[in-house]
Protein backbone atom coordinates (compact mmCIF):
# COMPACT_ATOMS: atom_id res chain seq x y z
CA UNK A 1 0.00 0.00 0.00
CA UNK A 2 0.92 3.36 -0.79
CA UNK A 3 2.67 5.33 2.36
CA UNK A 4 1.13 8.55 1.42
CA UNK A 5 -2.62 6.54 1.28
CA UNK A 6 -2.23 5.70 4.25
CA UNK A 7 -1.33 9.18 5.80
CA UNK A 8 -3.67 10.78 3.97
CA UNK A 9 -6.18 8.31 5.43
CA UNK A 10 -7.53 6.69 2.18
CA UNK A 11 -7.61 2.90 1.70
CA UNK A 12 -4.84 0.60 -0.49
CA UNK A 13 -6.80 0.58 -3.57
CA UNK A 14 -7.58 4.82 -3.82
CA UNK A 15 -6.80 6.79 -6.26
CA UNK A 16 -5.86 10.54 -6.22
CA UNK A 17 -5.29 12.86 -8.88
CA UNK A 18 -3.76 16.13 -8.36
CA UNK A 19 -3.66 18.68 -11.07
CA UNK A 20 -0.48 20.76 -11.23
CA UNK A 21 -0.93 23.94 -13.54
CA UNK A 22 3.26 25.01 -13.71
CA UNK A 23 4.13 28.48 -14.69
CA UNK A 24 1.82 31.34 -12.33
CA UNK A 25 3.63 34.70 -12.47
CA UNK A 26 5.32 33.47 -15.31
CA UNK A 27 2.95 35.95 -18.16
CA UNK A 28 0.01 37.70 -17.81
CA UNK A 29 -1.52 34.80 -20.47
CA UNK A 30 -0.24 32.27 -17.39
CA UNK A 31 -1.69 33.93 -15.00
CA UNK A 32 -5.11 34.62 -16.55
CA UNK A 33 -5.20 30.89 -17.53
CA UNK A 34 -4.19 29.30 -14.27
CA UNK A 35 -6.78 31.58 -12.19
CA UNK A 36 -9.60 30.27 -14.48
CA UNK A 37 -8.57 26.27 -14.13
CA UNK A 38 -8.12 26.82 -10.12
CA UNK A 39 -11.44 28.38 -9.96
CA UNK A 40 -13.38 27.36 -13.12
CA UNK A 41 -12.04 24.13 -14.24
CA UNK A 42 -10.34 20.92 -12.95
CA UNK A 43 -6.75 22.38 -11.72
CA UNK A 44 -6.30 21.09 -8.17
CA UNK A 45 -3.03 23.38 -7.52
CA UNK A 46 -0.78 25.68 -9.28
CA UNK A 47 3.01 26.74 -8.68
CA UNK A 48 4.08 30.65 -8.75
CA UNK A 49 7.45 31.62 -9.90
CA UNK A 50 8.73 34.73 -7.95
CA UNK A 51 11.56 35.89 -10.13
CA UNK A 52 9.44 36.52 -13.39
CA UNK A 53 7.81 39.42 -14.39
CA UNK A 54 4.47 38.61 -13.99
CA UNK A 55 4.58 37.08 -10.31
CA UNK A 56 3.74 40.02 -8.13
CA UNK A 57 0.57 40.62 -9.94
CA UNK A 58 -0.61 37.05 -10.01
CA UNK A 59 -0.10 37.51 -5.51
CA UNK A 60 -2.30 40.61 -6.25
CA UNK A 61 -4.93 38.47 -7.78
CA UNK A 62 -4.38 35.62 -5.10
CA UNK A 63 -8.09 34.49 -3.78
CA UNK A 64 -6.42 31.40 -1.59
CA UNK A 65 -5.99 29.21 -3.82
CA UNK A 66 -3.70 26.12 -3.40
CA UNK A 67 -0.37 27.53 -4.56
CA UNK A 68 2.99 25.71 -4.35
CA UNK A 69 6.49 27.63 -5.00
CA UNK A 70 8.52 26.18 -8.24
CA UNK A 71 11.79 27.32 -7.13
CA UNK A 72 13.24 29.20 -10.31
CA UNK A 73 16.58 28.77 -11.24
CA UNK A 74 16.57 28.95 -15.52
CA UNK A 75 15.00 31.17 -18.06
CA UNK A 76 14.16 28.82 -20.82
CA UNK A 77 13.22 31.70 -23.25
CA UNK A 78 15.84 32.56 -25.85
CA UNK A 79 14.04 36.90 -25.76
CA UNK A 80 12.59 36.44 -22.32
CA UNK A 81 14.79 36.88 -19.63
CA UNK A 82 14.62 36.86 -15.52
CA UNK A 83 16.99 36.25 -12.78
CA UNK A 84 17.95 35.99 -8.98
CA UNK A 85 15.97 38.40 -7.17
CA UNK A 86 19.17 38.07 -4.56
CA UNK A 87 21.77 39.49 -7.88
CA UNK A 88 24.06 36.26 -7.21
CA UNK A 89 26.40 36.30 -9.88
CA UNK A 90 26.99 32.06 -9.60
CA UNK A 91 23.46 32.10 -10.87
CA UNK A 92 23.47 34.47 -13.85
CA UNK A 93 24.61 33.95 -17.63
CA UNK A 94 26.16 36.40 -19.67
CA UNK A 95 22.70 37.80 -21.24
CA UNK A 96 20.88 39.17 -18.21
CA UNK A 97 19.30 36.24 -16.38
CA UNK A 98 19.13 32.98 -15.22
CA UNK A 99 20.89 30.24 -17.28
CA UNK A 100 18.94 28.64 -20.46
CA UNK A 101 19.93 25.29 -19.24
CA UNK A 102 20.13 22.81 -15.98
CA UNK A 103 23.24 21.52 -17.45
CA UNK A 104 24.59 25.52 -17.75
CA UNK A 105 23.18 25.72 -14.16
CA UNK A 106 25.13 22.93 -12.81
CA UNK A 107 28.26 24.14 -13.93
CA UNK A 108 28.31 27.44 -12.65
CA UNK A 109 26.04 28.12 -9.72
CA UNK A 110 27.55 28.24 -5.87
CA UNK A 111 25.26 25.93 -4.07
CA UNK A 112 25.50 28.61 -0.99
CA UNK A 113 23.91 31.33 -3.57
CA UNK A 114 21.29 28.62 -4.83
CA UNK A 115 20.42 27.98 -0.69
CA UNK A 116 20.17 31.85 -0.47
CA UNK A 117 18.33 32.26 -3.69
CA UNK A 118 15.74 29.77 -2.90
CA UNK A 119 14.93 30.92 0.50
CA UNK A 120 14.60 34.52 -0.35
CA UNK A 121 12.13 32.91 -3.01
CA UNK A 122 10.15 31.26 -0.56
CA UNK A 123 10.00 34.07 2.37
CA UNK A 124 8.75 36.62 -0.51
CA UNK A 125 6.00 34.35 -1.34
CA UNK A 126 5.05 34.17 2.17
CA UNK A 127 5.31 38.00 2.36
CA UNK A 128 3.23 38.22 -0.69
CA UNK A 129 0.08 36.45 1.12
CA UNK A 130 0.87 33.02 0.24
CA UNK A 131 -0.16 29.95 2.58
CA UNK A 132 2.42 27.84 0.58
CA UNK A 133 1.12 24.14 -0.42
CA UNK A 134 4.36 22.77 -1.14
CA UNK A 135 8.05 23.37 -3.16
CA UNK A 136 8.84 22.06 -6.94
CA UNK A 137 11.61 22.77 -8.76
CA UNK A 138 11.67 24.99 -12.44
CA UNK A 139 12.19 22.08 -15.33
CA UNK A 140 13.38 19.94 -12.48
CA UNK A 141 16.77 22.51 -12.01
CA UNK A 142 17.16 21.23 -8.50
CA UNK A 143 16.82 17.68 -9.40
CA UNK A 144 19.67 16.89 -11.92
CA UNK A 145 22.51 17.41 -9.56
CA UNK A 146 22.56 15.61 -5.88
CA UNK A 147 24.39 18.80 -4.32
CA UNK A 148 21.61 21.03 -5.74
CA UNK A 149 18.86 18.50 -4.63
CA UNK A 150 20.15 18.80 -0.94
CA UNK A 151 19.57 22.66 -0.96
CA UNK A 152 15.93 21.65 -2.15
CA UNK A 153 15.53 18.98 0.41
CA UNK A 154 16.89 21.33 3.08
CA UNK A 155 14.40 24.21 1.99
CA UNK A 156 11.86 21.57 2.20
CA UNK A 157 12.45 20.37 5.90
CA UNK A 158 12.95 23.75 7.08
CA UNK A 159 9.64 25.14 5.68
CA UNK A 160 7.72 21.93 6.25
CA UNK A 161 6.60 21.52 2.96
CA UNK A 162 6.08 18.41 0.38
CA UNK A 163 7.91 18.37 -2.92
CA UNK A 164 7.63 17.80 -6.56
CA UNK A 165 10.24 15.45 -8.06
CA UNK A 166 10.95 13.74 -11.30
CA UNK A 167 9.05 10.74 -12.22
CA UNK A 168 10.11 7.45 -10.04
CA UNK A 169 11.45 5.98 -13.30
CA UNK A 170 13.72 8.52 -14.45
CA UNK A 171 17.23 7.59 -13.30
CA UNK A 172 19.01 10.85 -11.91
CA UNK A 173 21.42 8.76 -9.92
CA UNK A 174 21.23 9.37 -6.69
CA UNK A 175 18.12 8.26 -4.65
CA UNK A 176 15.95 11.65 -4.59
CA UNK A 177 12.47 9.54 -3.20
CA UNK A 178 14.43 7.36 -0.88
CA UNK A 179 16.26 10.65 0.27
CA UNK A 180 12.77 12.59 0.79
CA UNK A 181 10.79 9.93 2.88
CA UNK A 182 13.89 9.26 4.83
CA UNK A 183 13.09 13.23 5.86
CA UNK A 184 9.50 12.74 5.94
CA UNK A 185 9.14 15.25 3.12
CA UNK A 186 5.81 14.04 1.22
CA UNK A 187 5.81 13.67 -2.56
CA UNK A 188 3.21 12.12 -5.26
CA UNK A 189 3.36 8.35 -6.08
CA UNK A 190 3.75 8.90 -9.52
CA UNK A 191 3.91 11.81 -11.81
CA UNK A 192 2.80 12.24 -15.36
CA UNK A 193 3.98 15.25 -17.25
CA UNK A 194 4.52 15.46 -21.22
CA UNK A 195 7.67 17.21 -22.70
CA UNK A 196 7.58 20.99 -21.43
CA UNK A 197 7.30 21.97 -25.44
CA UNK A 198 4.18 19.34 -25.92
CA UNK A 199 0.70 19.68 -25.09
CA UNK A 200 -0.27 17.71 -21.80
CA UNK A 201 -3.47 15.95 -23.52
CA UNK A 202 -2.61 12.92 -24.79
CA UNK A 203 -0.47 12.07 -21.89
CA UNK A 204 -2.74 12.75 -19.60
CA UNK A 205 -5.25 10.74 -21.45
CA UNK A 206 -3.75 7.78 -21.08
CA UNK A 207 -2.76 8.41 -17.45
CA UNK A 208 -6.55 7.71 -16.76
CA UNK A 209 -7.64 5.72 -18.57
CA UNK A 210 -4.45 3.20 -16.85
CA UNK A 211 -4.45 5.38 -13.54
CA UNK A 212 -2.52 3.18 -10.44
CA UNK A 213 -3.41 3.65 -6.89
CA UNK A 214 -1.72 5.80 -4.92
CA UNK A 215 -1.39 10.00 -5.45
CA UNK A 216 -0.59 10.78 -9.26
CA UNK A 217 0.06 14.40 -10.07
CA UNK A 218 -1.47 15.56 -13.87
CA UNK A 219 0.83 18.40 -14.42
CA UNK A 220 0.43 20.69 -17.53
CA UNK A 221 1.41 24.52 -18.07
CA UNK A 222 -1.62 26.88 -18.91
CA UNK A 223 -1.72 29.92 -20.61
CA UNK A 224 -4.17 32.01 -22.66
CA UNK A 225 -3.84 32.86 -26.64
CA UNK A 226 -2.60 36.41 -26.46
CA UNK A 227 0.10 38.45 -28.30
CA UNK A 228 2.32 38.57 -25.54
CA UNK A 229 2.15 34.55 -25.18
CA UNK A 230 3.02 34.22 -28.91
CA UNK A 231 5.77 36.42 -28.29
CA UNK A 232 7.64 34.97 -25.68
CA UNK A 233 7.17 31.07 -26.35
CA UNK A 234 7.92 29.55 -29.17
CA UNK A 235 5.95 26.52 -27.92
CA UNK A 236 2.67 28.64 -27.17
CA UNK A 237 0.29 26.49 -28.70
CA UNK A 238 1.12 23.87 -26.17
CA UNK A 239 0.23 25.99 -23.42
CA UNK A 240 -3.27 27.02 -25.46
CA UNK A 241 -4.32 23.81 -25.56
CA UNK A 242 -3.37 23.07 -22.03
CA UNK A 243 -5.17 25.78 -21.06
CA UNK A 244 -8.25 24.80 -22.72
CA UNK A 245 -7.75 21.06 -21.07
CA UNK A 246 -8.18 21.83 -17.79
CA UNK A 247 -10.92 24.93 -17.93
CA UNK A 248 -13.34 23.94 -20.41
CA UNK A 249 -12.75 20.53 -21.86
CA UNK A 250 -15.80 18.41 -21.05
CA UNK A 251 -14.46 15.17 -22.62
CA UNK A 252 -11.21 15.68 -20.15
CA UNK A 253 -13.74 16.31 -17.06
CA UNK A 254 -15.37 13.38 -18.18
CA UNK A 255 -12.72 11.16 -18.53
CA UNK A 256 -11.42 12.81 -14.87
CA UNK A 257 -15.29 11.10 -13.66
CA UNK A 258 -14.77 7.92 -15.44
CA UNK A 259 -11.22 7.46 -13.83
CA UNK A 260 -13.19 7.04 -10.37
CA UNK A 261 -10.15 9.18 -8.97
CA UNK A 262 -10.22 11.65 -6.16
CA UNK A 263 -9.54 14.94 -6.74
CA UNK A 264 -7.04 16.81 -4.00
CA UNK A 265 -4.49 19.49 -3.76
CA UNK A 266 -0.80 19.55 -2.53
CA UNK A 267 -2.39 21.33 1.06
CA UNK A 268 -3.74 17.25 1.57
CA UNK A 269 0.04 16.44 1.41
CA UNK A 270 1.16 19.35 3.62
CA UNK A 271 -1.07 18.96 6.07
CA UNK A 272 -0.16 15.29 6.56
CA UNK A 273 3.52 16.45 6.94
CA UNK A 274 2.95 18.28 9.68
CA UNK A 275 1.61 15.67 11.53
CA UNK A 276 4.54 13.72 10.96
Amino acid sequence: MSRLLDLLGYGPTDRLVIITCHGLGSSNAANHAIHTALRHGVATSAELQIPCPWSRAAAAQHHGEDVGLSLTFLAEHDLYRWGPITNAPSLLDGDGGFPRTAADLGEHADVEEVRREGRAQIERAILWGFDLSHLSSHLQALCLRPELFDVYLELAVEFQLPIGLPRSDLDLGYPAHELAAEENVLTPDHVVAAPWSHEARPVLDDALRDLRPGVTELQVRPAIDTPEIRSVAPHWPAYVSDAHLVSSDWTFRAALGRSGALPIGYRSLRDAQRKL
